[in-house]
Order: C-alpha cells, then sequence, then structure tokens
C-alpha cells in the first residue's frame, strides 16, 4: 500500500533538471516532522513548507500495488500531450524513502520512466533509482553521502558555522552542489548570503525555486 499525498504533472522547479518536464508523487509521511503544527517546535525540521499529510491532495490517494501507482503515473504524463520518451517522475514527501521500494521503482522503470528522489539524507537509497537529491537538515544524522546532486538550504537553525558545514559536504561524492536561500520573511537576506557563498566556494550553484516564480506547482 502506498500512501500517496497528490500527484501532478509539472516542470522541475530547481536543482540541475530545472525546466524538465516531470510528474510529481509526493507521498505522505516524514521521519523529520509530524507534519502537525502544534509538533514543529520539537520537530528535527521546522521549516517544511510543504503538506505531506494525508491523501487528500489533487490526485493523491491510496494505491494498492505498484503496477497500480505507476498506471497512475504514466497517466499524469501523458495528459500533458508528452509522447513515450524522456519520461521522468520525481518521487518526494515528505521523505519519499518511507515508502518507495523496489517493486515500484520496477513498476516505473517498465513504463520507460526515469526515476528522481528529492530525500532528506537520512534513509538509505533502493537500487534502481536514477537521480537523487539530497536536501540535509540540521539535527538529522545523514545516510546518503555519496549523491547526484546535494540541495543546501540556508540558513538553518542549528548551522552554527556555515563553512565547516560547506567544508564537510564538499568532502562527500555528490556531482552537483547547490545552495537555495530558506524561504519566509528573511528571504532576501538569505539569498544574499547564498549568493555570497557561490561566489566565494565556486563549487556551489544557487538554486533558485522558479517554480514559484512563475506559477506553477
Amino acid at each position: 500500500m502506498y500512501t500517496v499525498k497528490e500527484l501532478f504533472s509539472t516542470l522541475q522547479g530547481e536543482g540541475a533538471h530545472a525546466g524538465r518536464a516531470a510528474v510529481f508523487c509526493r507521498f505522505a509521511g516524514c521521519n523529520l516532522w509530524s507534519g502537525r503544527e502544534e509538533d514543529r517546535a520539537t520537530a528535527v525540521c521546522r521549516f517544511c513548507d510543504t503538506d505531506f499529510v494525508g491523501s487528500d491532495g489533487a490526485g493523491g490517494g491510496k494505491f494498492a500495488s505498484a503496477a497500480d501507482l505507476a498506471a497512475v503515473i504514466e497517466t499524469a504524463w501523458r495528459a500533458t500531450g508528452a509522447g513515450p520518451h524522456h519520461r521522468y517522475v520525481v518521487f518526494t514527501g515528505g521523505e519519499p524513502l518511507l515508502q518507495l521500494d523496489a517493486a515500484l521503482i520496477d513498476a516505473v522503470h517498465a513504463l520507460q520512466f526515469e526515476v528522481a528522489i528529492e530525500t532528506n539524507g537520512t534513509l538509505p537509497v533502493p537500487k534502481g533509482v536514477d537521480w537523487v537529491c539530497v536536501s540535509p537538515k540540521a539535527g538529522s544524522e545523514l545516510a546518503v553521502l555519496q549523491a547526484d546532486e546535494i540541495k543546501l538550504v540556508i540558513p538553518q537553525e542549528g548551522h552554527h558555522s556555515l563553512e565547516d558545514i560547506l567544508k564537510r559536504f564538499e568532502g562527500m561524492d555528490y556531482r552537483h552542489r547547490y545552495l537555495q536561500a530558506m524561504d519566509g520573511p528573511s528571504q532576501a537576506e538569505n539569498m544574499a548570503l547564498a549568493v555570497r557563498l557561490c561566489q566565494a566556494r565556486p563549487l556551489w550553484r544557487l538554486s533558485v525555486q522558479t517554480h514559484k516564480w512563475i506559477g506553477i506547482r
């Protein structure tokens, strides 16, 4: 059984695949926050702006089998008029690795989808995932030390020395490294910080949430 908050076709808004046509499958649940506001103050991750509770979002629901969910993903792709090539599905959350398994990976691969995940990096990645984007959260124990992409949201509560944090991640095996300004009332200040750090440490690139700028999901 898979519990999906929402499922929709869009363009990838961030990172190395920004602008690419994709189907987003947002699983319900996370291991760093319950999703309930009353628990936010004591959660490991306190800045999430995504609703991942339940299965009542657009395209969401409970799916009894991997084949059932894969079929809905394919339908969402076809609904845009896209053909059978360059298919791309992004499993996100919440934390997708609480639910994504070999059966679902195999089912979407059989439909010729490239499989991507956006994870907090605290859980092991199953075999077969084609693109792994890790977004570490301060205060959590990072288990994914090798990935295609790291997206570090800055600054986070608990980031006592960004220089030390960046040095740590620079020593790990990530193919692409991105800094993303924390959204919210201090977004402009955080963006200026991210820009300065990318200039001073050119191994990192700036990640901009383009989907928010152009008004898509």
